[in-house]
């Protein structure tokens, strides 16, 4: 089921003060950017090795991520697993009294479905599973 950690999520301000840390000072490569209607977000991915970086900028102020700069400031958001069945995940995690945020895949970014965990079931983490 779960194959392997896919990216991990960053909340960011700004797209445009935060990429130089990744590119310059880090020197991860740049894939894509993107912006996610549905969670009124833009993102921006690199590359690190097989797992990948996601910056998340709000933008709006309802997003849930200009929800999580107000309440925590800038920093890791999530960490998302990479499975080739989210459905059977989720079934998997409820059946072990997971509360879920998403009880069936919505749309994320790069063309994945996604679905989230609640932190408060997954030892404070913001847990995402993906799948293309």
């Amino acid at each position: 089921m779960i194959q392997k950690v896919d990216h991990i999520g960053i909340a960011v301000r700004s797209l445009e003060e935060a990429m130089p840390l990744y590119e310059k000072a880090l020197g991860l490569k740049f894939l894509k950017m993107e912006e996610v209607e549905s969670q009124k977000v833009r993102t921006a991915f690199y590359e690190a090795g097989e797992t990948h970086i996601e910056l998340l900028e709000p933008t709006a102020e309802d997003s849930p991520i200009a929800i999580f700069l107000e309440k925590k400031g800038e920093g890791i958001h999530h960490i998302a697993f990479g499975t080739d069945d989210v459905l059977g995940q989720l079934a998997q995690a409820s059946g072990e009294g997971v509360r879920l945020i998403h009880e069936t895949p919505i749309d994320g970014a790069g063309g994945k479905q996604v679905a989230f965990l609640h932190p408060k079931s997954t030892k404070g983490v913001l847990t995402e599973l993906c799948s293309h």
